[in-house]
């Protein structure tokens, strides 16, 4: 069994380059790379076929681009409003159309409303979390939520994440949801973030950084925009992650 015991938020930062020669990844509880399973008999791997090429429009209900409220007209999650925008693209630039974007993130605390999270801070009962949104015809989508914070990750230290959002993308012709995260512009914490900087390349971990898009009027009143572009293949792909 997990321990139960709260996480609290920690004293100073260490900084992860004590742990450069060593595979950081590996050390992060909670940011599993691999896992092995040993079936009781031999098994068949089920064949993979592509998901697309459409989706199902009732995937996507209304106010489902909404993270900071349950349903249209609820309550909403106190924060800083933000609006996500972007756009899914293909290794030529092309955009892609139908494509299923997820995306989650923590509270304006750093709170996640999840059993797992043992963090020691606030949940909000207004914030949602969680949207879903096809991608448009130009391969646009976009989102309505509040500015995330960060949190204490219970591996080494307890050292903080910075401020992030998660995202899960299925298109036509993928074979595997594919897992990323984007960050802000500006944190401090992004310099020292080891998930972050386990990309080596420096061109394509800047792809990870969102682009500040100034503001603009929403219902929740004036919000901060940024815009993130996820390309799934080619020299521009953005870096994506193994499932946990």
């Amino acid at each position: 069994m997990s321990d139960p015991t709260p996480i609290a938020a920690p004293g100073p930062i260490p900084h992860p380059v004590v742990h450069v020669d060593r595979k950081r990844l590996d050390l992060i509880k909670g940011y599993v790379l691999h896992e092995q399973r040993t079936p009781g008999r031999p098994l068949i791997v089920t064949p993979t076929q592509t998901i697309g090429p459409f989706h199902p429009r009732a995937l996507i209900r209304p106010g489902d681009e909404d993270l900071a409220a349950w349903e249209p007209g609820a309550p909403r999650a106190e924060g800083e409003p933000m609006v996500l925008c972007g756009r899914v693209l293909d290794v030529a630039g092309r955009p892609v159309p139908g494509a299923l974007v997820e995306v989650w993130h923590a509270n304006r605390h750093g709170k996640y409303d999840h059993p797992a999270d043992r963090y020691d801070a606030p949940v909000d009962p207004a914030f949602k979390g969680f949207g879903r949104a096809l991608t448009d015809a130009q391969g646009g989508w976009r989102f309505l939520s509040i500015r995330p914070q960060g949190y204490p990750n219970p591996g080494y230290d307890n050292w903080m994440r910075p401020p992030h959002v998660h995202f899960s993308v299925y298109a036509a012709g993928v074979m595997h949801r594919l897992i990323t995260q984007m960050y802000f512009p500006g944190e401090a914490l992004n310099d020292i973030d080891p998930i972050l900087n386990s990309i080596e390349d420096l061109a394509a971990r800047a792809t990870l950084i969102a682009r500040d898009a100034g503001h603009e009027d929403t219902a929740s009143g004036r919000a901060c925009v940024f815009e993130f572009d996820i390309v799934l293949r080619g020299e521009l792909e953005t870096p994506f992650q193994l499932e946990a």
